[in-house]
């Protein structure tokens, strides 16, 4: 039983438990993910997160004091480089265990731990749901207040295309008029004159016969 005891031993040594913990903190870093039993995944979560808090201080000490616990130059350059600027706006909750199942042949309890801007597959998974929300009535009137007046904007400018159609149609219309009325008037005259010409022999013939 575990009366009051708030650190998991792992069944080893206070040395052999640190240098563990050391390995394994260097290796999730490096890798961004690593396979391992779940009480181990949740002894490297307590003792790694505040690690990479003390990342986003960019100064000597942070750096001496992460060695102390990291012994890996490798690792703590990484940790400062790339896994700081990731994890600058993230407050805290850094990593992310996924159980795998038992293991084959001690059926021990498997876990996946990770850090979770690195995972590209999560990212983003929880902001579609705060996104969509919770639909009122309000915001449908919003809705409907909102496209009340891209409809009238729309009419602005179906507007005057409208008009310059009624525009240019009658001028069109009255051109074609004017051309047919000019031919009209250009034939009448000779057709009118041959008519008056043939209604005056006739009547020249008469008087010559009278006389």
């Amino acid at each position: 039983m575990r009366h009051g005891k708030k650190v998991n031993h792992l069944g080893r040594t206070a040395p052999h438990r640190k240098a563990l913990m050391a390995n394994m903190a260097s290796s999730l870093i490096k890798n961004k993910r690593i396979t391992t039993t779940v009480a181990k995944a949740k002894a490297l979560r307590m003792y790694v997160e505040p690690l990479i808090t003390k990342s986003k201080d960019n100064s000597v000490h942070s750096h001496r004091t992460v060695f102390a616990y990291l012994k890996d130059k490798h690792a703590v350059h990484e940790l400062f480089t790339v896994v700081s600027e990731k994890i600058a706006s993230r407050p805290g909750g850094y990593t992310r265990i996924l159980k795998l199942g038992n293991r084959m042949g001690d059926n021990a309890d498997m876990a996946m731990i990770e850090l979770v801007d690195f995972n590209e597959f999560f990212t983003g998974f929880g902001d579609d749901k705060k996104a969509a929300g919770k639909r009122t009535r309000r915001g449908k009137a919003k809705t409907a207040t909102t496209a009340a007046p891209k409809a009238e904007a729309k009419a602005e400018v179906v507007a005057p295309v409208v008009e310059e159609v009624a525009v240019e149609a009658p001028a069109e219309e009255v051109a074609v008029v004017e051309n047919t009325v000019e031919e009209v008037v250009a034939d009448a005259p000779a057709e009118e004159t041959a008519e008056n010409n043939d209604a005056e022999a006739p009547a020249a013939d008469d008087e010559e016969n009278k006389a």
